[in-house]
């Protein structure tokens, strides 16, 4: 895969609020592209104006410059959102760790964060990230699966989700607020009751706080061209059933939706964990000093 650097004009963009998912007051994607290349990721759309999403991977050089810039010039503290178009420790990450340095400069602003993720080196990162959590610190790993073999198939270049949930332990044992994003659930492939019971009994063996479900997927243009071509190669049956169900519909929703859901809040209730995410809430209005 080919790494190239870009020149970015803004790195911080506003989250339209409220934001009832994940929290976030700003987005931050140092790269663009993903090396995790899942079968199913959104990214590959034509509106995110990424032209060769399979096989080139963008860092913006003056990222941790623009970072620092635009904290200093913020009057709102609110939380900073790594991980909505790409995965901020994909592996070039070990090499360049754009990431971990725009974390040192996250705390010394004192912002809070929430990542979003699917690899486990977050914990190379881990000392960083219980100084953020002195203000606020939340890590999803997204996890559709706990089966490792279909990860290989669905989500090819990731961490494997056992490694995944071990991560989500050690977080929370350094009390960490760490839970799983449910997102998303591949109608005929990850539709099922043993799916979604073994997700949600391993978030419970791992101390995950809480999980973020969408029962369901999108498809659109190219991300749905590609996603056919994955179908045909590794599912070969379930191309027409995708085509006759949905159509060329943007939102998917999974089969026995009523079922399926019913069994993820019944089991998220017997062991008490969350749907929601414990989000910052003190957004605080510096007062300007005049000399």
């Amino acid at each position: 895969m080919k790494i190239q650097p870009i020149q970015a004009k803004q790195l911080l963009s506003h989250v339209k609020q409220p934001d009832e998912w994940f929290g976030l007051k700003y987005n931050m994607n140092i790269y663009r592209g993903c090396q995790h290349q899942c079968i199913y990721c959104d990214t590959r759309s034509e509106c995110y104006q990424i032209e060769d999403f399979t096989n080139e991977v963008l860092y913006k050089e003056n990222a941790l410059q623009l970072l620092r810039k635009e904290l200093a010039s913020k009057r709102i503290v609110g939380t900073i959102g790594l991980g909505s178009m790409n995965d901020p420790y994909m592996p070039i990450e070990k090499e360049y760790e754009l990431t971990k340095k725009a974390l040192q400069i996250i705390a010394e602003f004192g912002f809070p964060v929430h990542i979003i993720t699917k690899s486990n080196l977050v914990l190379r990162d881990l000392d960083l990230l219980k100084k953020i959590n002195d203000v606020y610190t939340t890590i999803s790993f997204t996890i559709t699966t706990t089966d490792d073999e279909l990860a290989k198939v669905v989500e090819p270049e990731a961490p494997s989700p056992s490694n995944r949930l071990k991560a989500l332990k050690i977080l929370s044992e350094n009390n960490i607020q760490a839970g799983i994003v449910l997102m998303p659930v591949l109608p005929f492939i990850e539709d099922n009751e043993k799916n979604i019971k073994n997700i949600v009994t391993n978030a419970y063996q791992n101390r995950a706080k809480y999980i973020l479900p969408s029962f369901g997927m999108t498809l659109r243009d190219r991300q749905r061209d590609f996603y056919y071509e994955k179908l045909d190669k590794h599912f070969p049956s379930l191309k027409k059933r995708y085509i006759n169900k949905f159509g060329n519909d943007y939102s998917c929703s999974i089969n026995n939706y009523h079922t399926l859901k019913k069994c993820f809040y019944n089991l998220c209730k017997k062991y008490n964990i969350l749907t929601k995410i414990t989000p910052y809430k003190k957004e605080t209005v510096e007062q300007m000093t005049f000399f």
